[in-house]
């Protein structure tokens, strides 16, 4: 690719982000929303949250692409935790030392 086709698609791709966000916050941003749309926003942190963890729990770089079994372990804990505590900071604390003492135990 040439420099010119780089920074075309980084412009473009900068300019679709403001536009995209400017439509809620500068056209829409000053009236209230409808409820049948608020319902639906309240489930986008649960539905990208898991987009971005997926990937990095079925096929994580560190193990060149290979299931982890300690990630699994993980990461089942950091559930069970956060179903139980309701609380995603104890969840991801939970699962992180889980993770850091199961490294260490098998390193």
């Amino acid at each position: 690719m040439t420099d010119a086709t780089v920074w075309t698609i980084i412009a473009a791709l900068g300019l679709g982000t403001y536009l995209s966000r400017f439509a809620f916050l500068g056209l829409i941003g000053d009236r209230p929303l409808p409820p049948w749309l608020l319902r639906h926003l309240r489930y986008t942190g649960v539905a990208v949250l898991p987009g971005l963890v997926a990937p990095l729990l079925v096929w994580p770089e560190a193990t060149g692409g290979e299931l982890d079994p300690l990630r699994l372990l993980a990461a089942a804990v950091a559930l069970g935790v956060g179903v139980w505590r309701k609380d995603v900071v104890v969840a991801a604390v939970a699962g992180a030392l889980v993770m850091g003492l199961g490294s260490w135990l098998l390193a």
